[in-house]
């Protein structure tokens, strides 16, 4: 009896299963329990779907859609950094384990029934009212909401939302240069710099309203990095320092958390960025919430000198500045630079940073 137990135990492993849906913000703003990503999301979370191995734990399984392909892409990061073999699991695979955690890219409807059509236990993923709840969290008037809450010297931005297309031509009346924003949307996509009224009004009727803010004169993006455990406290993880172009992201630095303080410092007080970090620790409302959030920010040039936007955007998801953080070299003198390129596939590219 006991050699039987001991046959089913390695037959049916107890797993937390990790998964890249970098296609969750489009999923969260169809809302659809059953959705299909377009061509460029499906290509990114499938050549990329490797990359939880870098934070997930040993016994850890890193759902893929093909564990070969996933092995080969992984092995020359692995190597380069130094990590331990992943273990990846396909559809066929989850038959042999026993998952008793899910801990995906972002939470939406989408991703939880695909899980369940794959034979995970309902019983452990987020109830329909709990995704419903992330997705209000999720929405940009969270940002908003909080945006106010870090206003101290030094900083800068304001974000209102409208319901209707006149309130948004009175504000565009009252700030001149604004900028439009779908409340739910992917990176560069649901954003306008003019007001395109056949736009905006399809916005509104889909999503209910839009998200609207002043234009400012952008130097840099960078952001910060935390977590949310399981009582609800928020931890810090560390600065973001991404690039972008027209919205869209293209990578990240590399470097230790006081190489990277040390590169802000460049521009602002590294005083206003800590006491920006301790309120959002303090005051971000995320309740029911746990796991990895990340918020946007941006250096704005003004008359006086640089500003700082403490939150130009809140994901309530993991995000690429962690999956950077997951890479942190260990001496202050390297500095490099992550970054999502795509040829024939997408491929995640480490060089050394140009200075």
């Amino acid at each position: 009896m006991a050699f039987y137990s001991l046959i089913c135990t390695f037959a049916t492993q107890m797993a937390k299963l990790f998964l890249f849906n970098p296609e969750h913000d489009i999923a969260l703003a169809s809302n659809l329990a059953h959705f299909t990503a377009p061509h460029a999301g499906r290509q990114l979370r499938a050549d990329l779907a490797y990359l939880p191995a870098l934070w997930a734990d040993e016994d850890d399984y890193i759902f893929v859609d093909h564990v070969e392909s996933a092995r080969k892409s992984y092995e020359r990061l692995r190597r380069r950094l130094g990590r331990p073999i992943a273990n990846f699991v396909d559809r066929d695979g989850l038959r042999r384990i026993h998952v008793t955690n899910v801990v995906p890219w972002g939470w939406d409807a989408a991703v939880a029934t695909d899980l369940q059509r794959w034979g995970i236990d309902g019983a452990i993923l987020p109830s329909t009212s709990l995704l419903a709840h992330y997705r209000e969290l999720s929405h940009r008037r969270t940002s908003a909401q909080l945006l106010p809450l870090l206003h101290i010297p030094g900083t800068i931005g304001e974000a209102v939302e409208c319901t209707t297309i006149e309130q948004v031509i009175e504000y565009q009346q009252r700030w001149g240069r604004i900028v439009i924003k779908a409340p739910w949307s992917s990176s560069g996509r649901g954003v306008r710099f003019a007001v395109q009224e056949g736009w905006i009004r399809n916005i509104i009727e889909h999503q209910g309203s839009v998200m609207v803010e002043p234009f400012y004169e952008k130097v840099r993006d960078f952001g910060m990095e935390f977590e949310v455990d399981a009582n609800g406290q928020i931890h810090y993880l560390g600065l973001s320092l991404f690039h972008t172009k027209n919205g869209a992201y293209i990578g990240n630095i590399l470097a230790t958390e006081e190489k990277k303080r040390e590169m802000m410092a460049r521009y602002l007080p590294i005083d206003l960025l800590d006491d920006v970090k301790q309120r959002i620790i303090e005051n971000a409302q995320l309740a029911h919430y746990q796991g990895p959030f990340g918020v946007d920010m941006m250096v704005v040039k003004s008359e006086s000198g640089c500003l700082l936007h403490p939150c130009v955007e809140l994901n309530l998801r993991r995000t690429m500045g962690h999956v950077a953080l997951s890479m942190t070299p260990q001496d202050d003198d390297i500095v490099k630079v992550m970054r999502i390129e795509l040829t024939d596939h997408y491929k995640l590219h480490i060089n050394k940073l140009n200075r």
